[in-house]
């Protein structure tokens, strides 16, 4: 049974030649003719990102397509994804726990809830200010070969592509396939040599694909691809670049310090004086650092005194 989209977001057709469809969608393999949108077109042509991986994910995965989702949505850029289960739903949601704005690109209707218990997720999207994105025909059901169709949409509504874990072979990697056949970046988290979920992501990263291994490499990608983040242009506006500047070097230092601790935390539990140097010089200092993410619900200590990366 076919679940229809509750909302009262506008429901619009654009068709090619439309000033208001996307341009780049003219350039991909098979040229759309039109898109439905429910939502806002705003998203449409702002600088925007796609994150995507696996949908049988590992709590890595599912971390990291979060944690880079908000790190991007921070910077003012729009995440896209495809709403499916696992990193994908975790990319969106990474966006809008920060307000950010995402659109998702469906393999069905853009008016079909699919997964089925994506109701409540696709009303955030809507409520923030983004999309529901599909070439295929209002009430249109999802099919095996509409997903695979729709990666290519995915990949020419984003500057970039971001990959957080994919097999080999994979819809994902698909995504992979078009946005180099369009020539964009593509980015990867590498992951575990044994991990089969991993093998996509290493092969890429093996192949060209910027290697994204903690906050800092990421950041300097997206600086790289999108320029000076908006907090600072609008800091600039009202402060001057020197101020506008420092404020974001100080956001990012802060953000720097935590990713780099959570991405410690992620792939093992580890006692604190394991961390001095990271968030720290001394063990003092870095007990102090983490009971803070602790209050901040970040990281737990286990019964045993190691500290662990809370659940997704």
């Amino acid at each position: 049974m076919i679940e229809q989209l509750t909302t009262r977001a506008p429901h619009l057709e654009l068709e090619a030649g439309d000033p208001l469809f996307p341009e780049m969608l003219h350039y991909i393999e098979e040229p759309a003719s039109r898109i439905h949108v429910i939502g806002s077109l705003g998203g449409l042509a702002a600088p925007s990102l796609a994150i995507v991986g696996a949908r049988k994910a590992t709590p890595y995965g599912l971390r990291c397509a979060k944690h880079f989702a908000r790190i991007a949505a921070l910077r003012g850029i729009t995440v896209i994804s495809g709403g499916a289960v696992g990193c994908d739903q975790a990319a969106h949601q990474g966006a809008l726990e920060i307000g950010g704005r995402t659109i998702v690109v469906l393999g069905c209707g853009a008016d079909v809830v699919y997964p089925q218990k994506a109701q409540q997720l696709y009303s955030q999207v809507l409520n923030e200010g983004g999309a529901l994105v599909s070439e295929a025909p209002w009430g249109a059901p999802p099919t095996k070969w509409g997903f695979r169709k729709r990666n290519r949409i995915i990949a020419a509504l984003a500057q970039a592509t971001l990959i957080v874990e994919a097999g080999l072979p994979s819809g994902t990697f698909s995504t992979a396939d078009a946005t180099l056949a369009q020539g964009k970046e593509v980015m990867a988290v590498p992951g575990s040599i044994y991990a089969k979920e991993s093998k996509g992501a290493n092969f890429l990263i093996a192949q060209g694909a910027i290697p994204v291994i903690d906050d800092e490499s990421f950041e300097d990608a997206l600086m790289q691809l999108f320029g000076v983040p908006e907090v600072a242009v609008a800091l600039r506006d009202h402060t001057g670049d020197a101020q506008a500047e420092q404020a974001v070097k100080d956001r990012d230092l802060a953000r720097g310090t935590q990713g780099r601790v959570l991405a410690a935390l992620i792939q093992e539990p580890l006692r604190a004086e394991a961390l001095c140097g990271v968030c720290g010089d001394d063990i003092i200092e870095v007990v102090r650092y983490l009971s803070t993410m602790e209050l901040a619900g970040l990281v737990e200590r286990l019964r045993d005194g190691r500290y662990a990366a809370t659940s997704v």
